[in-house]
Parts: C-alpha cells; sequence; structure tokens
C-alpha cells in the first residue's frame, strides 16, 4: 500500500482548521500516513525521509491570497531535498470566504513549485467558508468530497476538487458580520475598532 505524508502547514498548527480537516482525511485514507505540524520546525529531519513516501498531502490555510509563511519555509528546505523518488504533491486548502475560488492563487502557486522542481502534483480540495463549516450541518459536504479526493489520490486521477456552504453570499455575510461582532464583545472590542486598520497597535496599548 502507498503511504502519505501529511503536513499542516497552518501556523496554528497544534489547534488548527487544518488539524480537524486532516483527521477527517485520515478517516478515509486506505493505508500508513505520517503527519507533520510545521510549527515544529523540523523540516530538514521530516525532507529526509520523504523517499518513504509515494505522496505527500499539504493542508494550509489562505493568508492573504497565498500560502502561510511556514508553509513557505517548508517547501524551501523541500526544494533542496534530492529525491530518490519524488511523491506526488495533494493539496487541501481552506479559507474564510465562502467562495472555494478564492484560494485558486495558493493553489497555482504549489503548482508552479513542484513544475520548477519536477515533483507531479496530484489532486486539490479547495473549502470555502473554511472555519465556519466545520461546526456547521454541512460539515457532511467536506467529508464526501475529501472521500472523493482520496478515491482520486488512490486512482491517480489529478482530480481538482472545490466545496463551500450552499448559503446565499448575503445570507453568508451577514451571518460572519454577526459573528465577528459578537466575538468582538466578548474580548471588548468594538466593531468600529476592529475596522480600524490599527487595530493591533490599539488592542497593545500603543
Amino acid at each position: 500500500m502507498e503511504k502519505m505524508l501529511i503536513v499542516n502547514g497552518s501556523p496554528r498548527a497544534p489547534r488548527s482548521n487544518s488539524k480537524c480537516y486532516i483527521e477527517w482525511f485520515k478517516m478515509f485514507w486506505p493505508s500508513e500516513c505520517l503527519e507533520y505540524l510545521v510549527t515544529d520546525k523540523k523540516h530538514k529531519e521530516v525532507c529526509q525521509k520523504i523517499d518513504e513516501y509515494q505522496h505527500l498531502l499539504l493542508v494550509f490555510p489562505l493568508y492573504a491570497d497565498g500560502l502561510p509563511v511556514t508553509l513557505m519555509h517548508f517547501l524551501n528546505e523541500l526544494k533542496c531535498h534530492r529525491f530518490k523518488r519524488s511523491p506526488t504533491v495533494h493539496v487541501i486548502v481552506n479559507c474564510g470566504f465562502i467562495e472555494p475560488e478564492q484560494t485558486f492563487v495558493a493553489v497555482d502557486m504549489i503548482r508552479l513549485f513542484c513544475k520548477q522542481n519536477q515533483i507531479p502534483y496530484g489532486a486539490t480540495l479547495c473549502i470555502g467558508a473554511g472555519e465556519a463549516i466545520l461546526n456547521t450541518p454541512f460539515a457532511f459536504l467536506v467529508k464526501r468530497k475529501m472521500k472523493k479526493m482520496v478515491k482520486a489520490i488512490v486512482k491517480k486521477h489529478p482530480e481538482a476538487i472545490k466545496v463551500t456552504m450552499p448559503l446565499p453570499k448575503k445570507a453568508f455575510i451577514k451571518a460572519s458580520t454577526t459573528y465577528w461582532i459578537d466575538y468582538g464583545k466578548k474580548n471588548n472590542v468594538s466593531p468600529e475598532q476592529m475596522a480600524a486598520m490599527d487595530i493591533e497597535s490599539s488592542a497593545s496599548g500603543k
């Protein structure tokens, strides 16, 4: 059976949404897999073991329409590795926007990385409303797509799959705005402060 190395590329890896998605993926993956958190900063050690795996799954959140810097550090180490046999790279990326298409630029960045380093690219799952969908009745939609992704990987089909909450955009924006306003209240932060560009300095008392 082919083995999978799963890299959690989130800056909050141990307590991230990416970790939840990895757990769901592992429910369907039929053989051995190893999970690595980029926050452990053992990139070189992990890359030295990568020849043991036929597949490499990168799981990460969208950051400013691109890749988290924590994942980029891992990729910088990976490109220096001399492969005996390159694993096929797959991607699961989630974003806070309801449109999974918002993640396409980040996926293209991984595709380009693979092309430049002669690494085969496989399946993709783009998740819209990535944080919100986890604790809703729509979570089953993500699990269904993950099962489809696993089948594509096993059959070596380079499928591009996407999923999101089946809500009108206006309804999603209204619900998310209410959520963040309530979250701000719990932390004594007003909507005006959250909308300000200097929110970080204001919160730190500067």
